[in-house]
């Protein structure tokens, strides 16, 4: 349930959110399809409603790395294309007003994540999820704001695409192609297994472009806000939350972590009818006042 202007818009299915799963096949599927045609147009083949763009080209991400060369030499780093810097602006715009839904909805690798998080979640169940200490989780989750320092440095440095020989996204499509480095499909692989123990442990602890999106959720225009008068405070939100972010404690979710995946809302597991929602405004009477994750 999204509210805008005041009004109630059902988006989806009561109890599942069917189309976060479609839209995230959908875009795995066309992920490996841009992938292995490209290995084939360097064949002397191709499929035909397909370019022959490389995974580069239909990277948000390739265009953050190139801001600094653009603006000081106005060049893009090399394999680095115009359509990544249109991808950018639009992934950013969609940040602005919804949070980190390409981090949620559209990467590939997240989906990936998941896909094998839900063979531990049903093996592990209670102890998924749990397996590194609060205190440590803590720390660990501002890795990926030190990884993405290093790899803007190192970018803008030897004007080089650097991140791609460790980047477990473009491993995970090139894994049967001499252009995956050993280092990430050894980074790809010890994210899968970690992704048995610990939802999405890659996005929570070491994703560069997630840590870029991630800030957005200090001030995105909508926000998943809970409604204190009706919750039951049973924790169903906050077990459920990929990020492992403690929605039933808080009013209004800015953490900087939130992946707006919707896993928490009332459409999908929240048992209480319009508590937990995707909105622009959350004005609920019982609220004194806006409680941030993090906030005392």
């Amino acid at each position: 349930m999204i509210k805008l202007f005041g009004k109630q818009f059902r988006l989806f299915r009561p109890r599942s959110i069917w189309l976060r799963k479609v839209v995230q096949w959908g875009f795995f599927a066309l992920m490996a399809l841009i992938a292995v045609n490209h290995t084939l147009v360097e064949s002397g083949n191709s499929i035909p409603f397909l370019s022959s763009a490389s995974l580069h080209a239909v990277c948000p991400f390739g265009g953050v790395v190139s801001i600094y060369q653009f603006l000081t030499v106005g060049t893009f780093v090399q394999k680095i294309h115009e359509a990544s810097f249109a991808l950018m602006a639009i992934v950013f715009v969609l940040s602005i007003l919804f949070g980190p839904v390409f981090c949620g909805w559209v990467c590939p690798l997240g989906t990936i994540q998941e896909f094998v998080s839900g063979f531990g979640r049903k093996y592990l169940r209670r102890r998924f999820n749990h397996f590194v200490p609060e205190k440590l989780d803590k720390v660990l989750r501002y890795l990926r704001y030190g990884v993405l320092a290093w790899v803007l440095y190192m970018t803008a440095v030897t004007g080089q695409l650097i991140f791609s020989a460790y980047d477990p996204y473009f491993a995970l499509f090139n894994f049967w192609s001499s252009e995956a480095s050993l280092i990430g499909l050894g980074i790809l692989a010890v994210t899968l297994i970690l992704s048995f123990f610990v939802e999405r442990p890659w996005c929570k602890y070491a994703c560069p472009y997630g840590a870029v999106l991630g800030v957005t959720n200090l001030f995105r225009v909508f926000s998943i806000r809970r409604n204190k008068a009706t919750c039951k405070a049973d924790g169903a939100c906050s077990i459920l939350c990929p990020m492992n972010i403690p929605v039933d404690s808080v009013t209004i979710v800015r953490d900087h972590q939130c992946i707006s995946c919707l896993e928490c809302t009332s459409e999908a597991v929240c048992p209480v009818a319009r508590t937990v929602e995707f909105s622009t405004t959350g004005k609920f009477s019982n609220a004194s006042k806006v409680t941030t994750v993090g906030a005392k």
